[in-house]
């Protein structure tokens, strides 16, 4: 059974950092493509990065030049490093495996003007 679980989430003041993460059980995440999508209060849910198995990686235009997707094949974790933070970066977080479209059960990121 795929599980997905993420953490890091939590409160911070515009122009600060967070690093999520998103721990893998029962797949491994190297061989696979991986993403973040993201869904504030009354949006639709957005894709924010996604990682080829190969390293490539793509942004949305919002958070190209402040966020970075990455993995860690030998923990089974992928993760989202986010700097220069801004309130409309507020949304809940979700981690996803493409291949069988596993998601990951959320987490909350809030910027604070």
């Amino acid at each position: 059974q795929v599980h997905l679980v993420e953490s890091g989430g939590g409160l911070v003041q515009a122009g600060g950092s967070l690093r999520l993460s998103c721990a893998a059980s029962g797949i491994f995440i190297s061989l696979k493509v991986v993403g973040w999508y993201r869904q504030a209060p009354g949006k639709q849910r957005e894709l924010v990065a996604t990682l080829t198995s190969g390293g490539s990686a793509n942004y949305a235009d919002s958070v190209k030049g402040r966020f970075s997707i990455s993995r860690d094949n030998a923990k089974n974790t992928m993760f989202l490093q986010m700097s220069s933070l801004k309130p409309e970066d507020t949304a809940v977080y979700y981690c996803k495996i493409f291949s069988g479209d596993y998601w990951g059960q959320g987490t909350q990121v809030t910027v604070s003007s």
